[in-house]
């Protein structure tokens, strides 16, 4: 006698088909930093981009601010496991702010204040896939959460979003991060579980 009947699939994960594999969905909005959190006023603060051909590209806060804003609403997924659903973001597109950056580069190096790095595709910023953001849920980005501002690349695990963000070097060739060279995945789509180095 069958004690589970035919197509019996469980009770449903909590967040459905939002919850990439091996995650578990939290309320809060835990902190994780491998050092201090850097104290960044918005009077020193600035933005950079540099390109391949050593063209830099540069954003004081006021020039930041004055630029159009957008608010993603998005899931956010750590390497640690835990996600959250339905975060509120506001900040600056990553294509507002490559559109008179002329490069061919295929790759990018993000530096925070702070000395962090990590790196990603280029075409994993543009498309509508990535924003500098300094606020969450209504209030100024607080600084254990990256503010004044960090990057946001909802689609990829969120150390990948990196925290005090000053800048994005374009580069030719990939240069790995701050936890790339740890042994973290070079790359970190949450979809396909990529953790660590061989994910």
């Amino acid at each position: 006698m069958a004690i589970v009947s035919r197509g019996f699939r469980g009770r449903p994960r909590a967040g459905g088909d939002r919850l990439p594999p091996g995650q578990y969905l939290v309320e809060d909005f835990p902190v994780l930093s491998a050092g201090p959190t850097p104290r960044v006023p918005t009077d020193r603060w600035e933005f950079a981009i540099d390109t391949e051909e050593g063209e830099t590209h540069r954003w004081s806060w006021q020039e930041f601010m004055a630029l159009p804003q957008e608010r993603p609403a998005v899931d956010i997924h750590c390497v640690t496991r835990w996600s959250k659903l339905d975060t509120h973001w506001e900040g600056v597109s990553l294509d507002v702010l490559f559109e008179d950056v002329e490069s061919a580069a295929e790759y990018a190096l993000v530096h925070s204040y702070g000395g962090y790095t990590t790196n990603l595709p280029v075409e994993d910023l543009l498309d509508g896939k990535a924003w500098i953001v300094h606020r969450f849920d209504g209030e100024e980005l607080a600084p254990v959460h990256g503010g004044p501002a960090r990057l946001l690349v909802p689609h990829l695990y969120f150390w990948k979003s990196a925290k005090w963000v000053r800048g994005i070097r374009l580069l030719n060739e990939d240069w790995p991060g701050f936890w790339e060279t740890a042994g973290y995945h070079e790359y970190g789509d949450p979809w396909r579980e990529q953790r660590y180095e061989g994910d």
